[in-house]
């Protein structure tokens, strides 16, 4: 650091204090969420009704109602109206059982225009809970660099200008936990929100949350990669967040069952303390242990998405990953959590940009930034890929929009449609570590054609067409985005129930909604449309209950109970499903089952789905697919697999490909597999509950008592216009 803390403290300007009453959480709730305006300073506690908790539950349904009142069908993510919402849920920050510690976040995206939800770890939302508030909402935009810090202790906010602190987020967060921390072990207590320095220039724009490693001495950053919210965070001039909290102890959420929730918490720490080591050895190398499972099923992502697997994948598997990766340290981001899967790579050394040379900590690599910025663009060069993800992370850049959107433009410099002259001198040649890490320093320095990388794939999709003439149908076909977000890192031809689970997606084709290929592909345990159908309801809505209650999805199906493979349905693990209803009525009180659950996921769904409508999109039409994620869009893609293609068309299509061109061959070929996506979007929407338009009906909102006079105004509007 070039200056000290009080350096730093001395060109701080006080814009606004706001003193509030410290209360005790009832039952998982504190009934009373924190709104903030930086156009004039404003700050004021709103209450939380029971229908609130009703129909919206917590977590994200709390950000998806806040938000949808704060803004109007004509709102842009640029706009003053614009929030950035963040809560956790009424179980989050349980320290009893682990996996509570998850913060989501939800604005409307620079890349969608619609809401996006984004969930993740570190310290922020459980300390902003315990602080007092059950929700954040940030609105307006200051005119000058400004923090907000939440001192959850005394019960005071301030908000204040801070034009000398660090913008690159490893540098800053490390410079508010010394500022606000009065000692090294108050370090611990507090968390930072921060973006970096690449998003401010870039529609790609991520948050970083810190959490305080105690063993390394310095603060860790989780990432809310999705959907620009970083871009949305520097949009409205905040250079970080902080929130104090010290008070932490194991009964902060007042359940009404300590005993219950203590030992449900107990039986799961013991089964990861077993079984981890022999299953998916998170301990060791986090979400990265999949990435040789995903190349052997050929499903790794390699040359935008054209390829599912290499022979050089071995170089960046968690063989690989297990020699940087630091081992045997308590890598949880949250207390309480015993799977410690959020592996660091320590005194890394980058070779490039400006921390050149300088020792840091690197969060990760996981498994879709492997997937992103490893394979996908024939990067094999593991140490490559760490760095990349480091500067991802300190200059807050989602690792998989940058991946998809970088593997997009390589395979268009790889036939000539982009040159060195667009790309004013870079060589986007297949695994160019050197230009790969070029872009990011120029989105850093906002500067160079990485700014226009920085827009997004969708974006560039349209320059090139628009600007330069390419052909609009071939670019159409192999940009892997939809609804205007990046594909995350897994192949989907051969998974139609996969295939859907991306593009239905409410914020555009992420797997956190649905994860469905080893059941579709793999096992092939859902053979019928309907039985997908099935799949694409429940596993949706089950997914969806994680952020409702601010709890980690990973401590549900990356440690399986034994004897889980025997039961009726073990893609669903139910042993750990009945975990989650003995310590949501544990905590709240009230009874919960699975049917319970569903229900809740439903309504705050369907409000996300009818908040999409809202704001132009949620539509059939966006929910087409680019046919790279359906099937072979080029010859060579076709004749790497021509042996698995030419049967199918011979026993699914029935046709003989011994007697068609390689270009009838997919035609043929392409034309069957659009027509079963068709007849898949028709058997989901109506097991959703929507009509043929991806509209929810009348009927649906009744049945889930959703029937707000605000909602039907919605539906009833976009039918009229259809």
């Amino acid at each position: 650091m070039t200056m000290n803390i009080q350096e730093l403290k001395s060109k701080h300007k006080t814009l606004k204090v706001f003193n509030y009453k410290l209360g005790n959480i009832d039952k998982g709730y504190n009934k009373r969420t924190l709104y903030i305006n930086l156009s004039n300073n404003d700050i004021k506690e709103k209450p939380v009704s029971d229908q609130m908790i009703d129909k919206f539950t917590g977590g994200k349904g709390f950000d998806m109602r806040l938000l949808w009142d704060a803004v109007n069908e004509n709102t842009k993510w640029y706009d003053p109206e614009n929030e950035i919402c963040m809560a956790t849920g009424p179980l989050g920050g349980n320290t009893n059982y682990p996996g509570s510690g998850k913060t989501i976040v939800v604005t409307l995206s620079p890349m969608t225009g619609i809401p996006i939800d984004s969930n993740v770890g570190g310290h922020f939302g459980p300390f902003l809970k315990f602080s007092g508030f059950d929700a954040l909402e940030i609105q307006g935009k200051a005119n000058n660099d400004v923090i907000i810090y939440i001192d959850g202790n005394n019960g005071n906010i301030k908000i204040f200008e801070a034009p000398l602190e660090a913008h690159d987020s490893h540098i800053l967060a490390e410079q508010l936990h010394d500022m606000f921390a009065d000692n090294e072990r108050e370090k611990q207590h507090i968390s930072v929100v921060s973006a970096g320095s690449a998003a401010e220039h870039c529609y790609l724009g991520m948050l970083n949350f810190s959490f305080w490693d105690r063993a390394k001495k310095l603060p860790r950053l989780k990432q809310a990669g999705r959907g620009g919210i970083g871009h949305v965070f520097r949009n409205k001039k905040i250079k970080a967040l902080v929130v104090k909290y010290s008070g932490l102890k194991a009964d902060l959420n007042n359940p009404v069952d300590m005993k219950t929730l203590k030992e449900t918490g107990l039986k799961l720490h013991r089964q990861i303390n077993k079984l981890d080591s022999s299953q998916f050895t998170m301990r060791e190398v986090g979400t990265a242990n999949i990435v040789s499972v995903m190349n052997d099923y050929d499903l790794l992502p390699t040359k935008n998405f054209k390829y599912g697997s290499d022979p050089q994948a071995n170089k960046v598997d968690k063989k690989v990953l297990k020699t940087l990766f630091t081992q045997g340290a308590a890598d949880g981001c949250w207390f309480g959590c015993s799977l410690h899967c959020a592996k660091a790579v320590d005194n890394f050394i980058p070779r490039t940009g400006p921390y050149k040379g300088t020792s840091v900590t690197v969060d990760g690599p996981e498994y879709e930034t492997v997937g992103g910025c490893a394979s996908n663009l024939y990067i094999w060069d593991a140490k490559d890929c760490v760095e990349i993800n480091f500067y991802c992370d300190t200059y807050g850049i989602d690792t998989i929009s940058f991946g998809s959107t970088v593997a997009f433009l390589m395979e268009c410099f790889e036939y000539g449609i982009l040159t060195k002259d667009m790309t004013e001198g870079l060589d986007l040649t297949w695994g160019n570590a050197d230009s790969a890490l070029e872009i990011l320093h120029q989105m850093s320095r906002g500067q160079g054609f990485g700014l226009k990388v920085g827009k997004g794939t969708r974006w560039l999709k349209n320059w090139l067409i628009n600007e330069h003439n390419a052909d609009a149908a071939f670019l159409k076909d192999i940009a892997m985005e939809v609804k205007g977000l990046e594909y995350s890192e897994y192949v989907s031809k051969e998974s139609l129930a996969q295939q859907g689970g991306y593009t239905f997606a409410l914020k555009g084709p992420q797997h956190d909604e649905a994860w469905l290929i080893f059941m579709d592909m793999v096992n092939n345990s859902m053979p019928t449309f309907e039985m997908k159908a099935e799949a694409l309801h429940y596993f949706p809505m089950f997914r969806t209950w994680f952020g409702l209650q601010g709890l980690c999805k990973l401590i549900w199906n990356d440690t399986i109970p034994e004897g889980n493979k025997d039961t009726p349905e073990p893609a669903k693990v139910m042993e750990h499903v009945h975990n989650y209803h003995k310590i949501y009525t544990a905590i709240t009180g009230k009874f919960m089952d699975t049917d319970s659950m569903i229900l809740q996921s439903e309504r705050v769904y369907t409000f996300q789905k009818i908040f999409n409508l809202r704001m132009g999109g949620g539509k059939r039409s966006d929910d087409h697919p680019p046919y790279r994620a359906v099937g072979p869009v080029t010859e060579e893609e076709y004749l790497s697999r021509q042996e698995r293609y030419d049967k199918q068309l011979k026993e699914e299509v029935g046709v003989d490909p011994s007697n068609m061109t390689l270009q009838e061959k997919m035609s043929a070929l392409k034309k069957h597999r659009m027509d079963k996506y068709e007849v898949l979007t028709d058997t989901v929407y109506k097991r959703k509950g929507w009509d043929k338009n991806g509209v929810p009906t009348l009927e649906h909102l009744k049945r889930i008592d959703m029937e707000l006079p605000e909602l039907i105004d919605v539906v009833e509007k976009v039918r009229v216009k259809n």
